[in-house]
């Protein structure tokens, strides 16, 4: 059985100020989501799940279905902020999605096969497909999951500092806990760490980052409804309130629910979240062309 991608693309994009998930960058009009659909085909996915909003749904479709009608299965559920348990009902003036976690969640009538989730807005590169898409293959465990480890150097910005889960891991590559550092910089050939009173802690740049590439097993569709019930019960009046996977996962640890493998990739990592980030994104985009990983016009 083929794994599956489900791809997160049902944020607003408000700091972008548009709808991010299917922005040019390509040149022949590509989004990112194009080339992470591309990697994954050819790393052996068999389908691919895009959780969106009900109101992007015409712009998903005018832009996936016939270029991908043949070459992949796609199915769209969409996340939106009524899509509750029994029992309970949207806070007035809630406006915030319900987090990552609950995004997952609303994908598990239509995936029964492991699963590769991952941010729309986020290039992972093709190394990235091919780790997870061997791990989702060959597991035997419905408890062991995954998580794609990039090395910090790759994963730095020119344009100022980043924030980034820097993880922990055992001797078998299993994951510990991560870490977040919020403030990294380049120095020249050096990367350093910001404390909030201004001091400085150099790190090597090798080490392993989380950038939110996981690799499940459908048995945490259950585990999620459970632990979405408890995170309702707790916190539903709370405005701001979400539930994200990598909580929901270090509590999968911490209760020997699971285990996650880390699996190491030197792929390039780039994204879009302001305006400004696309120049850079199509730059990148075009070097890796240039160099042949990519082709010219990725859909026949």
């Amino acid at each position: 059985m083929k794994p599956t991608l489900l791809i997160l693309a049902a944020g607003m994009g408000s700091r972008f100020g548009g709808l991010k998930q299917v922005e040019p960058v390509g040149p022949n009009g590509e989004a990112i989501i194009d080339y992470t659909i591309f990697d994954a085909i050819r790393a052996g996915f068999g389908k691919v799940v895009f959780i969106i909003r009900e109101s992007f749904a015409d712009a998903f479709r005018e832009k996936f279905d016939a270029k991908l009608k043949g070459k992949i299965d796609v199915e769209y559920v969409y996340q939106e902020l009524d899509n509750l348990p029994e029992g309970f009902t949207l806070p007035e003036g809630r406006e915030k999605p319900w987090g990552t976690a609950h995004a997952i969640l609303v994908a598990k009538d239509v995936i029964h096969e492991p699963f590769c989730a991952l941010n729309a807005d986020d290039f992972y590169g093709r190394e990235a497909y091919s780790v997870m898409a061997n791990f989702l293959s060959t597991t035997k465990s419905e408890s062991e999951y995954s998580m794609v480890g990039y090395q910090l150097k790759n994963t730095l910005s020119e344009f100022g500092s980043v924030s980034r889960g820097v993880c922990s891991v055992d001797a078998a590559k299993n994951l510990e806990k991560i870490v977040e550092t919020t403030k990294i910089v380049k120095k020249g050939n050096n990367v350093v760490s910001i404390e909030e009173d201004g001091s400085e802690h150099p790190m090597t740049g090798n080490e392993s980052v989380s950038m939110n590439l996981w690799g499940f097993m459908p048995s945490i569709f259950q585990t999620l409804e459970q632990k979405f019930i408890e995170f309702l019960k707790a916190d539903i009046n709370k405005p701001k309130s979400e539930m994200y996977i990598p909580s929901v996962v270090f509590e999968m640890i911490g209760e020997k629910l699971a285990t996650v493998k880390v699996l190491e990739a030197n792929s390039p990592w780039f994204g879009v979240t302001y305006k400004e980030d696309k120049p850079y994104v199509v730059e990148k985009l075009r070097k890796l062309i240039d160099a042949g990983e990519y082709p010219e016009k990725l859909w026949d």
